[in-house]
């Protein structure tokens, strides 16, 4: 029986490939596993998924040499805006190969990046349609920022020449309003951006009340590290912040999803502070004009109140002879009235007393003793009963006309 080598079969697929697939095709792919070398060649995987299950139905090995590597990145990412990375679907010429010892591989010729900016738009898409069947889409734009937005939590990284700009914007605007700004730092551009937010995010959320807006801004990274922000994770929970949050990401082209969720959206992180400059410069103007009418409506009304204390002084004299007239002939009829009604208080309190009089003199003693009553002391004391004599006490009897002095012999009670 005839057989082959490995090798020798290996060469009758590489030689079999060559003839049945010579040119050049597009596929639909997403990559993974994207690495580079120190000579510039970058090596990656292509996956397909099951669009149901979302595993895996299809892989190959890809290459792209560096000297196509270095123009097609470039190309492909200031396009897109989105970094040539593992995770995003791609629309790529390959041309089919297969090496004998590396076995069947994909060699990257071109790029559309078209495609992958459709794919990176339908992506927003479902994220804002998510966002929106949730009911949070729009909650963080319904919220009413300050009329003074003066305390102000940053998320950015401390080294972007953004932030440097924004802050320094804010000082130096020319009302020289006062702005408290602090820094929440957090990574702006790799694969790390949301995770870094979300927790600058959670930092504030514990210090709420020490707070205006929240400004998350970016400045001087390139264009295709934004695919950090508009992720589902984090514009849920910018949507959902409880307090306003604009966005200052630095660039022109589009709207991240963390713009679109965003309670305002501006270019750059100067226009972010531009922003807050002008919030506070309309309430100074507002002010400034409520000011100005205050001014006006106290002149008129000191003006007014100075006429009516005119008119009160002139009518003070006439008015005060009229109030003392009336109170002279008030005196007087109050003063009559008195003297009559104490006349006859005084009447009844007389014939009261000469009442109360009677009765003590028809209450007295002597009154009873008149009438044929006596009364029996013993030792200066009123006796009430038989009871408290026994026989030998010495009595007094006292009668109308004297005193009789007696000893108990006998007693009886009833």
């Amino acid at each position: 029986m005839d057989a082959l080598s490995l090798y020798d079969l290996n060469v009758l697929v590489r030689r079999s490939l060559e003839q049945c697939l010579p040119d050049t095709y597009w596929i639909q792919a997403e990559l993974s596993d994207v690495r580079t070398n120190s000579t510039g060649h970058c090596y990656l995987e292509f996956v397909q998924k099951d669009a149901r299950g979302n595993n895996l139905i299809a892989r190959a090995r890809g290459t792209i040499w560096s000297n196509v590597f270095r123009l097609l990145k470039p190309y492909f990412e200031e396009a897109t805006g989105q970094a040539f990375v593992s995770g995003i679907k791609v629309l790529v010429q390959v041309t089919v190969s297969f090496h004998e010892l590396y076995g069947y591989s994909l060699t990257v010729q071109d790029i559309d990046p078209t495609y992958t900016l459709g794919d990176m738009a339908r992506r927003r898409k479902e994220i804002l349609k998510q966002l929106e069947e949730e009911g949070v889409l729009t909650l963080n734009k319904e919220l009413e920022i300050a009329r003074l937005p003066q305390r102000i939590a940053v998320i950015s990284s401390p080294t972007a020449a953004g932030y440097g700009d924004f802050c320094h914007q804010l000082q130096n605007n020319p009302r020289g309003f006062y702005f408290h700004t602090e820094l929440f730092p957090a990574l702006m551009q790799g694969e790390r951006v949301e995770e870094s937010v979300l927790a600058a995010l959670d930092k504030i959320n514990a210090r709420l009340d020490k707070f205006d807006a929240v400004v998350i801004i970016r400045g001087g990274g390139a264009t295709s590290d934004l695919s950090g922000f508009d992720t589902y994770l984090l514009a849920a929970a910018c949507a959902q912040f409880p307090l306003p949050i604009i966005t200052g990401i630095g660039h022109e082209r589009d709207d991240t999803v963390l713009d679109s969720v965003a309670h305002t959206r501006v270019k750059t992180p100067t226009a972010a502070a531009e922003f807050l400059i002008d919030r506070m410069s309309d309430a100074a103007d507002e002010l400034e004009v409520l000011a100005g009418r205050l001014y006006d409506g106290v002149r008129s009304l000191l003006a007014q109140e100075h006429q009516k204390l005119v008119a009160y002084r002139n009518r003070i004299p006439s008015a005060a002879y009229r109030y003392i007239s009336d109170a002279k002939l008030a005196l007087l009829t109050v003063r009559k009235d008195i003297v009559q009604a104490s006349a006859l208080s005084l009447s009844r309190q007389r014939h009261r007393l000469e009442l109360l009089r009677q009765r003590l003199v028809d209450a007295s003693p002597e009154k009873q003793l008149s009438r044929g009553y006596s009364i029996t002391l013993k030792d200066g004391r009123v006796v009430k009963h038989v009871s408290l004599l026994h026989e030998g006490d010495e009595i007094t009897t006292r009668l109308y006309g004297g005193e009789l002095i007696s000893v108990v012999t006998n007693k009886s009670s009833k």
